[in-house]
């Protein structure tokens, strides 16, 4: 894949995959409705993907790390039957209110902090403010912005805690990852 220098961040459980809690099981993953077309339109354009993901279940002790290996070969196949490469899979697998020591700590990846994004920009070389995040709730948004990037809400009903502050207002809304992709592929 020829470097990209503009990247689309997507949060992985209820934005790119339809969302079952702590699944680590390649069999259970399934994009959302439309993703595919989507994320291949978003490439086409010269979009890098990423994905950006908060996995607390290893915090939690319901899966070992060594689990998010498998999540990442499922999530490359499924782009890649849609045309799409995922450029890269980040994830933090940290919660200040698990039970596994080594994990049960507070960093700067776990969203809203930027640490992923900010990680996958120092590796790849891309300047966050020529990129978009996008995600299914505000500590997501949050995220986005806190980085640099520019960031859209998909309103599909997992946002819970509506708090509003300036880096948790999302630059558009859109009902899912077709409309995300249109507004970025349209955006100035």
């Amino acid at each position: 894949m020829e470097k990209s220098r503009r990247a689309v961040f997507i949060d992985k459980d209820g934005t790119l995959l339809v969302d079952v809690p702590y699944n680590v099981a390649s069999a259970r993953m399934r994009l959302m409705p439309g993703a595919a077309p989507a994320l291949a339109a978003l490439q086409r354009a010269g979009w890098a993907l990423f994905v950006v993901s908060n996995q607390p279940g290893v915090a939690r002790g319901v899966f070992p790390e060594t689990a998010l290996a498998a999540v990442e070969e499922r999530l490359r196949g499924l782009l890649a039957e849609s045309g799409a490469e995922l450029a890269g899979f980040y994830y933090c697998p940290h919660d200040p209110a698990g039970v596994v020591p080594a994990y049960a700590v507070s960093c700067d990846c776990r969203k809203p902090q930027p640490g992923l994004i900010l990680r996958a920009c120092r590796r790849h070389g891309l300047e966050p403010a020529d990129c978009w995040l996008v995600g299914d709730i505000l500590d997501d948004v949050e995220a986005g912005r806190r980085a640099g990037c520019r960031a859209i809400l998909l309103d599909n009903g997992h946002e819970t805690e509506w708090r509003r502050e300036p880096l948790r207002a999302p630059e558009a809304v859109a009902a899912d990852l077709p409309e995300a992709a249109l507004h970025i592929l349209t955006a100035p």
